[in-house]
C-alpha cells in the first residue's frame, strides 16, 4: 500500500505540474506578468513563490529542515521575473527538485520524521502537507490563465460537454488506473 501511496502522489503532482504547463502555453509573454493591484500576485510571482518553497522543502528532504535558512520567502512575492524563459526554467526547476526527491523514496521512509520550522512531520504529512499547498496555488494560476486569456481551451471538461465526456468514458471497460495516457495527453487533461 505504502508504494501505492507513493505512486499516486507521483501522479498527482503531476498532473498539477501538467495544469500548470498548459495555462502558460495559453497565454502570451505580458500576461503571465500581469497584476491585478499591488497585493495581488502574477502568474510569475506565485511561479516564484512555489519554486521557493520546492527548493527549501524537498532538497535534503530527509536530512534537513524544510525552511532553508538560504530561502528568503518574502522575496518570492517580489514581481521580478521578466521573461518566459526565466518563469519556465524556475517552474521546472522547482518540480524537478520535487521529483528527485520523491523518486528516491520508498516506502520504508513513509513513517521518517521530519522537520519544516522545526515541527516533526512525518514524510507521509510532509507529502500531503505539500500535496495541498501546491494545488492551491496551481488553481490560482488556472484561475488568472482563465481570465487572461484571448481563447481558452478547458483543462478539463469544457462546458457543456459532461455528458458525452460520460457517455465515452462509460462507454469503455472500467480501469484500474485512474490517471491513464488519455489523461495526461491532448485529448482531456
Amino acid at each position: 500500500m505504502a508504494n501505492d501511496y507513493l505512486e499516486s502522489v507521483r501522479k498527482q503532482f503531476e498532473y498539477y505540474k501538467m495544469l500548470g504547463d498548459k495555462t502558460f502555453s495559453q497565454l502570451p509573454d505580458d500576461k503571465l506578468f500581469w497584476q491585478y493591484n499591488n497585493e495581488s500576485n502574477s502568474i510569475g510571482t506565485i511561479v516564484k513563490h512555489l519554486w521557493g518553497n520546492m527548493l527549501s522543502r524537498w532538497t535534503d528532504f530527509l536530512t534537513a529542515d524544510g525552511e532553508k535558512d538560504w530561502r528568503n520567502r518574502d522575496a518570492e512575492f517580489e514581481n521580478d521575473i521578466n521573461s518566459r524563459e526565466e518563469l519556465l526554467a524556475k517552474w521546472n526547476e522547482g518540480w524537478s527538485c520535487l521529483f528527485n526527491a520523491i523518486n528516491s523514496l520508498t516506502a520504508d521512509d513513509l513513517d521518517k520524521i521530519i522537520y519544516i520550522r522545526n515541527q516533526g512531520h512525518t514524510v507521509t504529512e510532509a507529502i500531503n502537507r505539500q500535496l495541498a499547498h501546491y494545488p492551491y496555488h496551481v488553481g490560482q494560476i488556472v484561475f488568472l490563465g482563465k481570465m487572461l486569456a484571448e481563447s481558452w481551451a478547458s483543462l478539463s471538461i469544457p462546458k457543456g460537454n459532461s455528458q458525452t465526456y460520460n457517455a465515452e468514458k462509460f462507454s469503455k471497460p472500467k480501469q484500474k488506473e485512474h490517471f491513464t495516457d488519455e489523461f495526461f495527453g491532448d485529448k482531456k487533461e
